[in-house]
């Protein structure tokens, strides 16, 4: 009996390690993205022209840059949250694989915006949040894994309205007062001059 509870014990301690050891990746990745804001604020400077210009060559460095520049805090700790917890869960359910997702999720997203993206600076991390929830629901649903199929139901239940912001229709009263506060531009999309 005492040899079962040391058994449990070290099985305990492998989940633990192997939690803190995948939060790595995605702790480095928000660190950065909250550098990037303090960088803006501390300096008094705006970065959204490191975004994504859809379909010009000053756009293309927001491929690589523009996950990590956001318009305010509200919009950085709305994609922080679910970009850490997603990413947590890439890197701990499929730690194989988890670091070739990330880096296809993250360019890919940034230039199917680039080729279909409407003319405005495009920035923030929400294309890459939206391709980690879409790998993680149907990952779990293609290997019929009880323990996948459960994250991916958790993921359409926290995470399933953001399909929603991808079709255009009524605004809310939070979008529609963004609207108005930004004179009319999105507050996460910032027109091109």
């Amino acid at each position: 009996m005492a040899k079962d509870e040391s058994d449990l014990k070290k099985e305990g301690a492998f989940y633990r390690k192997k939690l803190l050891l995948n939060m790595i990746i995605p702790g480095i990745f928000v660190l950065l993205m909250w550098l990037v804001k303090l960088v803006e604020i501390l300096f008094e400077t705006d970065f959204s022209r490191f975004g994504i210009y859809p379909l010009t060559a000053k756009g293309l460095p927001g491929i690589l840059f523009s996950p990590f520049i956001h318009a305010n805090f509200t919009h950085l700790f709305s994609n922080t949250v679910p970009l850490f917890f997603l990413s947590l869960a890439l890197f701990y359910f499929y730690s194989e694989v988890a670091l070739k997702v990330f880096i296809w999720t993250y360019f890919l997203t940034g230039l199917l915006v680039w080729v279909g993206g409407r003319e405005a600076w495009h920035i923030g991390a929400s294309g890459v949040v939206y391709g980690l929830a879409s790998f993680l629901f149907f990952s779990g649903i293609i290997r019929r894994y009880f323990r996948l199929i459960a994250l991916s139901l958790l993921i359409v239940f926290l995470y399933g309205s953001m399909v929603w912001g991808l079709f255009p229709g009524k605004m809310n009263e939070n979008e529609e007062k963004m609207e108005r506060e930004n004179g009319g531009h999105g507050e996460w999309e910032k027109e091109g001059k």
